[in-house]
């Protein structure tokens, strides 16, 4: 493209526009890099490409996770500003080409159902991810075209830029790796109520039915069916296709239970307690370092010093849990057990601490800061 001032200005729209997708991206990511390093460890296991399998690259994803954040705010706040103009569209050329090959396979494969773009903070499909790249590459085709219009080299601004983005996001990405999500996208954030309350929700029902002939659906409560099932033609023109029952007094977090020895769920009277209960959470018992054992054996200590309730999620084996609470001197501990994926969206952290009470999380804890618990006002209960 030459270089007119007409394809400077363009070139600065796209510049800040993919600047600010790209800084965004990154920091939510690095808000959660845990998260992205699950979502990397999917990747990693559902993947392959000519049979050569990525599963041994999966204890790598949290460095990975750091790295990915890191490159994307780092290449964000350098289109923004301007720095290493023509590196950064090489970069930011090949970062984009690869999203929108990934996406695109993963929207027609489906194997992976959510890309973590942006974190917890927006869900898109693989589809609307796949043309949010599209769009971002077209963008980037221009960035790339207007490389060559770069203003004078500023060697020691630029690296200033760049030492500070990476160190920044470095940095921000070890604290939440460290000290849980400083903003918690995810159902158990603190405060959140986990059932809602009120004696007047009910129960609702809801069937969709498809036209046979154009294919279209359409979803109605169930109370409704009966009107349109008086109609001897409107039977003949549509078939069913699925039902779903919305139940307002479930606890607010997809596939979540607590699951007692006795196969039992326990997850609604223990969520809804009018009594505080810590719920301390450990999603792979394998993984479980000294550390950790030693903040639950604390933890115990005070809660039953002090008359708080406290109960293990795990999800691991009635055999494995056993053997471990016995060895660790916690015999007397109340276990559960749950999915794992359910217990990392509780909690990044392994082990990790949280507080409910009256279905409303009043706290949460990584093992790093489980000291905090004892500080809480538990006697203002």
């Amino acid at each position: 493209m030459k270089d007119t001032r007409t394809n400077r200005i363009i070139a600065l729209i796209c510049r800040i526009v993919v600047g600010c997708v790209f800084v965004f991206s990154g920091f939510v990511k690095g808000v959660d890099p845990m998260g992205t390093a699950y979502k990397i460890e999917e990747y990693m296991t559902v993947w392959s490409v000519g049979g050569l399998s990525f599963e041994w690259a999966v204890p790598l994803a949290a460095l990975l996770s750091v790295l990915l954040v890191t490159l994307e705010f780092t290449v964000g706040v350098l289109l923004i500003t301007g720095a290493w103009r023509k590196f950064t569209a090489w970069t930011l050329l090949l970062m984009v080409v690869f999203f929108t090959i990934t996406t695109f396979v993963d929207a027609l494969t489906n194997k992976v159902s959510d890309c973590g773009c942006f974190g917890d903070a927006i869900k898109l499909t693989n589809w609307q991810t796949f043309w949010k790249n599209v769009v971002l590459l077209v963008l980037t085709v221009v960035i790339f075209l207007c490389r060559k219009h770069a203003r004078r080299k500023h060697f020691e601004r630029d690296t200033l830029i760049t030492l500070v983005a990476v160190a920044a996001m470095v940095l921000f990405a070890l604290h939440n790796i460290k000290n849980e999500p400083c903003i918690d996208f995810r159902p158990w954030k603190v405060g959140n109520r986990m059932i809602p309350e009120g004696n007047d929700l009910q129960v609702q029902s809801f069937v969709t039915y498809r036209e046979k002939t154009t294919g279209q659906t359409v979803e109605m409560p169930s109370a409704e069916l009966m009107t349109y099932y008086a109609d001897s033609s409107w039977r003949e023109a549509w078939e069913f296709v699925d039902s779903r029952v919305v139940n307002p007094y479930e606890i607010q977090a997809s596939g979540f239970c607590m699951i007692g020895p006795d196969g039992e769920d326990y997850s609604l009277n223990i969520v809804n307690s009018p009594s505080y209960v810590l719920i301390a959470t450990v999603h792979h018992l394998d993984k479980l370092d000294e550390q950790g054992t030693v903040a639950l054996r604390r933890t115990h200590t005070f809660c039953v010093d002090h008359g708080v309730n406290m109960v293990l999620l795990t999800s691991a084996a009635p055999e494995e849990i056993q053997a471990y609470l016995h060895d660790a001197q916690l015999d007397e501990m109340i276990y559960y057990f749950a999915d794992a994926t359910a217990i990392k969206t509780m909690l990044r952290s392994n082990p990790g601490f949280i507080l409910i009470k009256d279905a409303v999380v009043e706290g949460k804890w990584s093992v790093a800061n489980y000291l905090a618990i004892q500080e809480f006002p538990f006697q203002e209960e």
